[in-house]
């Protein structure tokens, strides 16, 4: 028989439980995120009352007759691996404002044009999200719209009905009605996923969760969340401008280097064909203006790199970075001090990556402290050249992967020549300019 519920307290950021309340959670360290919850303690024996499994051979399995629902979206299409993969679950998070409703919105069009898609709001009315599909244009009789909090409504709906796609906005809002606690904590959205995961499962109907994120910029709820399901992707950006890159942080169908680029107009999200061309549309060739040759995904990409320093006004220079790490970048400062003349002790340097982009691969050292350089002497390079490599310690420039597209990438936008790390093995591109150390690179290709 069923025992007295046991109350226990748990921490709706990292999902941590405690016999008890306190104000600071003793694994994460965030305040007021512990909440209490009831539990039902089962009594009786262990002796398991489950069936035997029947397997089959593995090569036997495969359904090669179920194609994958693709939206005609290729930016959407890639990052999912060539089409969302039916039965599969996938989360999609970013920002407040970022755009994931009105991107879901436009592939729950697209893909309504083939086969039955479903869109279950938890934070809107149907009034209010039929409104944003008018102002879309994404008006069509085979995209349905319904409004829930329960979990168990949607899944059974899932379940009984011959919707392929199914999208839930958001699952923060989800409840199951088997769970105490109240929509948001970690015990709603690990069950709400749990039903949802099933009756998908079951049903071969995708599903796509929206999820929140937190102040930091990781996925709300506990960390079981990106475990459960399929496809993690994220939606990144400036809100308020720039272009807005989708990437996958973990795909089981597919690679986690595709991205997707797309820019916010009064139409909804579209895709951005040639990225390169529009992020360097506005440059202004000066001191601290360098170009740097990255990769989003397997995507070769051109953005520009501002440097600006300026003698500091206090006894402490100050450091700062759009778009880019500050520790890597106060790392950089001091390696630039060691091993070449600069003298950056009394100086405040800004970094700005144009377009509202993010760059996190080391590729882009050498065009941070080549645009440092430029704007402390006051210097312009002496070609226009597109700038990559990685930069130890040492001041050595280091090898970086997949030069050839960011080569190929810097020729086709007119570009004179490459800046990067010193070509190995028998291979050789003419159009690369290698140079070993950063001292070389900025006595050879800065003038005044």
């Amino acid at each position: 028989m069923a025992k007295k519920p046991v109350s226990r307290f748990v921490c709706n950021n990292c999902g941590a439980v405690t016999s008890s309340w306190a104000g600071r959670c003793s694994q994460c360290g965030e305040w007021n995120t512990i909440t209490e919850e009831a539990t039902i303690v089962v009594g009786g024996n262990n002796v398991s009352n489950g069936t035997k499994l029947q397997s089959a051979a593995v090569d036997s399995v495969v359904a090669h007759d179920v194609a994958r629902l693709t939206s005609g979206i290729g930016e959407i299409d890639d990052v999912f691996g060539g089409g969302i993969v039916a039965g599969s679950v996938s989360l999609i998070a970013g920002q407040p404002g970022i755009g994931k409703s009105t991107l879901l919105l436009q592939l729950a069009y697209a893909v309504a044009g083939k086969v039955p898609v479903l869109y279950v709001s938890g934070e809107e009315s149907t009034h209010q999200v039929g409104l944003r599909a008018e102002r879309l244009g994404t008006l069509r009789p085979e995209l349905q719209l319904a409004t829930s909090t329960s979990a168990d409504d949607v899944a059974a709906t899932i379940a009984g009905s011959d919707f392929k796609l199914v999208i839930v906005d958001s699952i923060q809002t989800m409840s199951a009605a088997a769970v105490a606690s109240a929509a948001g904590t970690v015990s709603q959205i690990t069950n709400s996923t749990q039903l949802l995961t099933m009756a998908a499962k079951q049903s071969d109907t995708a599903i796509i969760l929206v999820g929140h994120v937190t102040k930091e910029g990781s996925i709300a709820g506990p960390k079981v969340l990106e475990h459960v399901v399929d496809v993690v992707l994220q939606l990144e950006g400036d809100r308020y401008g720039g272009f807005k890159i989708l990437r996958a942080i973990k795909n089981r169908f597919g690679s986690t280097n595709e991205t997707g680029i797309f820019e916010m107009v009064n139409a909804g999200l579209q895709p951005v064909l040639n990225p390169s061309a529009a992020l360097l549309a506005e440059r202004q060739i000066t001191d601290g203006s360098v170009v740097l040759a990255t990769i989003e995904g397997t995507r070769p990409l051109l953005v520009e790199v501002q440097a600006l320093v300026n003698k500091t006004s206090y006894g402490y220079p100050k450091r700062a970075a759009s778009g880019y790490d500050l520790n890597r970048l106060n790392l950089l400062v001091a390696m630039l001090e060691r091993r070449t003349k600069l003298n950056l002790s009394e100086q405040d340097i800004y970094i700005n990556i144009v377009g509202g982009m993010r760059i996190t691969e080391p590729a882009a050292d050498l065009a941070i402290c080549m645009a440092i350089a430029s704007a402390a002497k006051g210097m312009q390079l002496k070609k226009n050249a597109a700038v990559f490599g990685e930069i130890g310690l040492s001041g050595e420039i280091r090898h970086v992967p997949q030069i050839e597209k960011r080569v190929a990438e810097a020729k086709k936008l007119g570009f004179e020549t490459a800046i990067g790390p010193k070509q190995i093995g028998n291979t050789k591109l003419p159009f690369l300019h290698g140079v070993a150390t950063i001292r070389d690179a900025l006595n050879t290709f800065l003038e005044s």
